[in-house]
C-alpha cells in the first residue's frame, strides 16, 4: 500500500510542479510518520523516502534510535520548551518555531551540543485560535530577533493551513506566506535566508507546490488514516 501511495503522491507533486514551471527536485517530500510503527517507516524507506516528520519529541527520539542513521528527521509539531533536549541532536530541521522563548531554548540546547540548527518560523497565516505560530505582522520582528542566536539558522517559514473542504481555499494562505517570505528576504537580515517554505499537507499539497512550497508534509496520503487509539508500535 505504501509503495503505491507514494507513487501516486510523487505523480501529483510532479504534475503540480510542471503546471507552474518548477522542477520536481525543488520540492522535498516529508513523510509524516506520527503514530505509525517502525515497520511502516521501513516500508517507506524501501520506496526511497529519507525525510520523515514527527509531531511529538519523544516519539521522534524513540524512532531515531531504532532506524538507520541516514534518515533525515524533521520536527514539525508543537514543540514544548522542556522537550527540546530530546530532539536537538537528532533533527535536520525544526519547522515549528513560533516564539522567541522557544528559539531561546533551542539556542541553549544547541550550544550544549555545539550545533547550528536550521529552523523555520511558524506563521499563523489564517489567524486560527487553535493553531500556534506568530502572526504574519510579527514574523519579520521575530526573524530579526532569532537571527541574533549563533546556534540557529533561520531558513524560511512554515504554516499549517486550515482544514477545508476544497483545497483551493488554502491557496490564499500559501500565497501570502510566500509573499511574506519575499518581504523578509528583502530586508537582508544577517543569518536569515528565506530559502524554504514548509506548507501543504495531504489535502492541499498540490496547491502548496503551485504556490512555491519547498517542503510538503504528507502523512495520510502515504501511510493511510491514523488510529490514535493505538500506540505507535515502536
Amino acid at each position: 500500500m505504501i509503495k503505491e501511495n507514494l507513487a501516486e503522491v510523487e505523480r501529483r507533486i510532479s504534475e503540480a510542479a510542471a503546471r507552474c514551471g518548477r522542477k520536481r527536485d525543488e520540492i522535498t517530500l516529508v513523510a509524516v510518520s506520527k503514530t505509525k510503527p517502525v515497520s511502516m517507516i521501513e516500508e517507506a524507506m524501501e520506496a526511497g523516502v529519507l525525510d520523515f516528520g514527527e509531531n511529538k519529541p519523544q516519539e521522534l527520539r524513540d524512532k531515531y534510535g531504532l532506524l538507520p542513521g541516514n534518515l533525515r528527521w524533521h520536527m514539525i509539531g508543537n514543540l514544548q520548551r522542556n522537550k527540546v533536549k530530546y530532539i536537538i541532536d537528532k533533527v535536520v530541521m525544526i519547522h515549528s518555531v513560533g516564539s522567541l522563548e522557544l528559539a531561546e531554548t533551542i539556542e541553549r540546547e544547541a550550544e550544549k551540543h555545539q550545533l547550528v540548527i536550521p529552523i523555520l518560523l511558524e506563521v499563523n497565516m489564517a489567524r486560527e485560535a487553535s493553531k500556534g505560530g506568530v502572526m504574519p505582522e510579527d514574523a519579520q520582528r521575530l526573524a530579526a530577533e532569532v537571527a541574533k542566536f549563533p546556534h540557529l539558522s533561520v531558513r524560511g517559514l512554515m504554516t499549517i493551513a486550515p482544514m477545508v473542504e476544497r483545497a483551493e481555499e488554502n491557496r490564499v494562505h500559501f500565497r501570502n506566506l510566500r509573499n511574506l517570505s519575499i518581504d523578509i528576504s528583502s530586508k537582508n537580515i544577517d543569518n536569515v535566508a528565506m530559502c524554504e517554505l514548509s506548507m501543504g499537507m495531504t489535502g492541499d499539497y498540490e496547491i502548496a507546490v503551485e504556490e512555491g512550497a519547498t517542503l510538503i508534509r504528507v502523512g495520510t496520503g502515504i501511510f493511510g488514516e491514523r488510529d490514535y487509539t493505538k500506540t505507535a508500535g515502536i
